[in-house]
């Protein structure tokens, strides 16, 4: 793994998961891989479960971490080819990321769409011109499009909470917000789902909710919610905005929240979500407070997919 920017850096879906619950089992058991090691942690966006978990994986690997909110802590970037700077920004990705190449060992990335143009956030320019320049090994902390980390940790927790000898029903539904969300989550749990093969899985979502085939392909469309959910063994709970209309926000319909009663419908499913959730909209306070929602132990387990991805960009660099 030189890269980890989706699931198709990933040459062992099983593996990496094995080794995020080695990990869980035994935190420091590979502390000093990253012994006199520096990762950089670069925010173009706010976090906070992406950036607390990420620095503790690191630590757990005996790297030190240093973290940089760009444009608040440093200089606006230019991230353009052949940009004439004479607007806002002031320093170009070109001439910022070889000097982070050298400072650290591994450099992560958090980016976010501008909802503005689909041709430019799906070019994935940011991340990309970072990996272009920095010369090693970037770690994405969610792109334009792509939320890697989040969805390994999904398949972790599925993978540790699912017991049964066949394989799970999955289902993916849109629920209601107050405003237009990006579809890197949904993108990314399509992509890894669909290219892990282990689950019937289910896409469920209003009329002109689509998601780009090219992360949607090999699952089950459904537009009917309830139809969705019967027998579901895990549901996972996502806002996106439109994909073909970029950006917008068609529908906002309450009734495509999940409550007790489509609960019901499903096969006692366990219900997921990647946090932060606003309660009463995404999801109804008795599914987040109920004995059916693992979005803690969802949102613990990022620390062990970062930790399982650092040693594997680690290891390549031995």
């Amino acid at each position: 793994m030189k890269n980890f920017i989706s699931v198709n850096d990933v040459t062992d879906i099983d593996g990496l998961v094995a080794r995020a619950l080695d990990f869980k089992a035994n935190p420091l058991m590979s502390q000093s891989l990253g012994a006199n090691k520096r990762i950089g942690l670069l925010f173009l966006n706010p976090s906070m479960r992406t950036r607390l978990s990420t620095q503790i994986a690191a630590e757990n690997l005996g790297m030190k971490v240093i973290v940089f909110n760009v444009g608040q802590d440093g200089w606006a970037l230019e991230f353009e080819d052949e940009a004439i700077m004479s607007g806002n920004t002031v320093e170009h990705v070109k001439d910022a990321a070889p000097i982070m190449g050298k400072y650290f060992d591994v450099l992560g990335i958090r980016t976010f769409p501008s909802l503005q143009n689909k041709v430019d956030d799906y070019s994935e320019l940011y991340i990309n011109q970072f990996i272009k320049y920095a010369g090693i090994p970037v770690l994405s902390l969610e792109s334009a499009t792509l939320h890697p980390l989040q969805s390994l940790t999904d398949i972790i927790t599925i993978r540790e909470t699912f017991r049964e000898k066949r394989k799970p029903k999955i289902v993916l539904t849109w629920a209601p917000h107050v405003k237009a969300l990006p579809q890197c989550v949904a993108n990314s749990f399509s992509q890894w789902i669909n290219a892990w093969g282990e689950s019937d899985f289910v896409i469920t979502h209003p009329e002109d909710y689509e998601l780009d085939e090219k992360f949607t392909k090999g699952a089950s469309i459904e537009l009917d919610q309830q139809k969705a959910l019967k027998d579901a063994d895990f549901v996972y709970v996502k806002n996106w905005s439109t994909y073909t209309d970029y950006g917008r926000i068609y529908c906002n319909d309450p009734s495509w929240m999940l409550t007790n009663d489509k609960l019901r419908l499903t096969n006692n499913a366990k219900v997921m979500h990647c946090l932060p959730v606003r309660r009463n909209v995404e999801l109804s306070d008795e599914i987040l407070d109920g004995a059916n929602s693992v979005v803690t132990q969802q949102a613990s387990n990022r620390v062990w997919a970062a930790q399982a991805v650092l040693h594997e960009l680690l290891q390549n660099k031995k």
